[in-house]
């Protein structure tokens, strides 16, 4: 993909189709300038995905908001959600604008979007930019989740400046660019839904099947294709889940508004990768109840996709019972889909059939971890050395080793290959590096200090994250114990 040759920024082809859907979805709406801006970090993997060229002198001009491309069409996109359960009527991209689509040589569209460029008809009387913390944290994580495989929006870069925005303190703003096919949400049919917009909603719903459900797209427009529309979207969220809770990931803030129609991780706020595990893991200390806590997240997700599915119900059929039914049809795919992809997913991670018996050995490990406080990386990463016959690495994770060695025996006699085959083919499905939160934070200091090669590490390191990489090696440690202090919310 990097072979290819690049493109100047004015030399991108933009299609703006969504911005072409009118003003039922946004408002035009021009960036605001940032003072004084400077590179901070890019992703050059990012770039490719748009065929550009990051040393483009046009480069930090552009992605800061200070200067438009020619053809582009900066759009702020308007929706709602419910949020922590509660309906909210009125949201829409507060701080992000949309400069367009860009179409890559391969005829793929990415929708460009700069987050914290300035007040929007949306910003909810905020100032509408972001604080260049929160804008390492997405960019960072966009990133490494692109590296374990697991869909998500991808972060270009990040633009910093001279200017302070006021939270809790002043802290230095910043701008980030962000990519995706779309970044139409659950909300932005739950908008039109609640204000009786239904003629709106087919329009939206044909664009997010032609830039990506591209199988669905030569089907003629009607009840059939939206039907299984829906149902790739259901299933794609089921997929997305699985993937999180594989890697014992939090997202923090799973409201409607932040769900995607695309099955992206999206929205990255007060985000977290377990160190202890703890199935009750709640990453923003502004979830009081824990409705988003790690082990409820599934069910969070059946709950938005009722929402979703409800938003669209006049797409399903003009009988409004009709449509409920199909609606309530639909919907009961979600847990047998979620619980094969988790099932797929966590028999990879152990190397062993997908069969009741793994899901067996994963709950015992699970329990066992979950009881002991074992790191959860560490401690599937740790079965690379055990197949290698390094027990007592894996053993030491644990605090009652000797309830650990039992499941280890049991492991080890429902291998299907060697124990060379086993230790050789471990390492693939079970990452030695994720993004913890001290990792973040750290970066997140420094930059603050103006020193931005951390975030260049933890990039470099985190493309890579199955690699054993032995001179990052302290990069797979347990946190210190400092980092039980770092609280996370959604502060931008």
């Amino acid at each position: 993909m990097t072979d290819s040759p690049r493109k100047s920024i004015d030399e991108l082809t933009w299609d703006n189709r969504f911005q072409a859907l009118g003003t039922a979805y946004g408002r035009p709406q021009t960036p605001t300038e940032l003072p004084d801006p400077f590179r901070i970090a890019v992703s050059d993997e990012a770039a490719a995905l748009i065929d550009l060229d990051t040393a483009d002198p046009a480069f930090v001009s552009t992605f800061a908001g200070n200067r438009l491309p020619a053809d582009c069409q900066p759009f702020a996109h308007r929706y709602a959600g419910h949020q922590f359960g509660v309906w909210v009527p009125q949201l829409g991209d507060g701080r992000v604008v949309s400069l367009g689509q860009v179409r890559n040589r391969a005829g793929k569209c990415w929708d460009v979007q700069l987050k914290g460029a300035g007040k929007t008809p949306y910003s909810r009387h905020a100032d509408g930019r972001a604080m260049l913390a929160s804008t390492v944290r997405e960019y960072l994580v966009s990133e490494a989740m692109a590296g374990l495989g697991i869909p998500t929006t991808r972060a270009l870069c990040v633009i910093g400046s001279s200017l302070k925005v006021a939270r809790d303190t002043w802290h230095p703003a910043a701008v980030l660019t962000r990519l995706a096919p779309t970044h139409v949400r659950f909300g932005s049919f739950e908008y039109l839904f609640y204000r009786s917009q239904f003629d709106h909603l087919a329009p939206l719903a044909d664009h997010v099947i032609e830039v990506e459900y591209p199988d669905l797209a030569g089907q003629p427009p009607g009840q059939a294709r939206y039907q299984a529309w829906v149902a790739g979207v259901i299933e794609r969220t089921a997929e997305l889940m699985a993937a999180w809770q594989s890697v014992g990931f939090v997202h923090g803030v799973m409201n409607t508004d932040n769900m995607s129609v695309a099955g992206l991780t999206l929205d990255y706020g007060p985000f977290g990768f377990m160190d202890d595990y703890r199935p009750d893991a709640v990453f923003n200390h502004t979830d009081e109840t824990g409705r988003y806590a790690f082990n409820r997240q599934p069910d969070a997700a059946l709950w938005n996709l009722g929402c979703f599915v409800q938003a669209i119900l006049p797409l399903l059929s003009e009988d409004p019972d009709t449509a409920i039914g199909m609606g309530q049809d639909l919907l009961k795919a979600y847990r047998p889909a979620f619980d094969a992809a988790y099932n797929r997913r966590m028999a990879a991670r152990l190397r062993l059939p997908d069969s009741p018996a793994t899901v067996d050995l994963r709950d015992r490990l699970l329990t066992l971890m979950a009881a002991d406080g074992a790191d959860f990386t560490r401690s599937f990463r740790g079965l690379c050395s055990a197949a290698a016959g390094d027990e007592g690495a894996w053993l030491a994770e644990f605090s009652r080793p000797d309830d650990a060695a039992a499941w280890l025996r049991d492991w080890r006699a429902a291998w299907p290959v060697s124990a060379a085959a086993m230790a050789e083919c471990l390492p693939a499905a079970n990452p030695r590096y994720v993004l913890r939160t001290y990792l973040a934070e750290q970066a997140i200091r420094a930059a603050q200090g103006g020193d931005y090669s951390e975030i260049e590490r933890l990039q470099r390191l985190l493309a890579r994250p199955f690699d054993e990489q032995p001179d990052m090696a302290e990069y797979a440690k347990r946190p210190p114990a400092w980092a039980a202090e770092i609280a996370l919310s959604c502060t931008a």
